[in-house]
């Protein structure tokens, strides 16, 4: 019997787009594991979809680094470089402080109650324990945290990272305990913000971006 949890509905979006939408999420939520292969036909069947669409999605998640060719074998989930891991929330730590430090120091108050709002739907995510909602959520509250910072070059460097970013991040949020740190960091950060102290904003993003690095880190190393 086919598994239909990832079989797709038809929208105005292509079958393309909503099947590597639908692929994307299920990597991110671990529906495949690091290092699984990828066979085409059981994923025509789980989406519903042509072999050609799926080949054509497979080579998107390739180009995003979600998917890896082995030799022999086909396509495979990816497994997240160390090194590479290391250089992108080196990345990440510096642009995020940078971000949250213009934050406080120039946003209007409209822009820091739209922070507000988008942690809020961060903290209802974390609730959910849902993690994909997670990760769609934070990245909604780092999107508005540039636009705030008016840090836009920064935040579309960041958008070159961001489904690399996801796949780690993911990697944390399914982390013991990880929960009750992430929403506190996140706290100091907004208020911080709230503060109009640029200093205490900078250091706070940084070291919510270092804690989760250490997670990443021990988590890979581990698996």
């Amino acid at each position: 019997m086919a598994d239909d949890t990832l079989r797709i509905e038809r929208s105005t979006k292509t079958l393309r787009t909503l099947a590597l939408e639908r692929m994307r999420d299920a990597i991110m939520g671990f529906h495949f594991q690091p290092g699984e292969r990828l066979v085409e036909r059981p994923l025509c069947d789980q989406l519903g979809v042509s072999r050609s669409v799926v080949r054509e999605v497979l080579r998107q998640l390739e180009t995003e680094g979600l998917v890896q060719m082995i030799p022999g074998h086909g396509p495979a989930v990816a497994r997240p470089d160390l090194s590479r891991t290391d250089e992108i929330y080196e990345l990440r730590a510096l642009m995020e402080g940078i971000a949250a430090r213009a934050c406080a120091l120039t946003a209007t108050e409209d822009q820091i109650a739209a922070l507000e709002r988008a942690l809020d739907v961060l903290l209802t995510a974390w609730a959910s324990t849902n993690p994909i909602e997670v990760m769609r959520a934070t990245t909604k509250f780092y999107e508005v945290l540039f636009d705030a910072a008016d840090k836009r070059i920064a935040w579309e460097i960041v958008q070159g990272l961001n489904v690399r970013i996801n796949q780690l991040r993911s990697m944390t949020i399914a982390s013991e305990n990880r929960r009750d740190a992430a929403i506190a960091e996140m706290t100091d950060i907004m208020n911080a913000i709230k503060s109009r102290n640029g200093d205490e904003a900078e250091a706070a993003a940084r070291r919510h971006v270092e804690q989760a690095w250490r997670i990443a880190q021990q988590t890979l190393r581990n698996s």
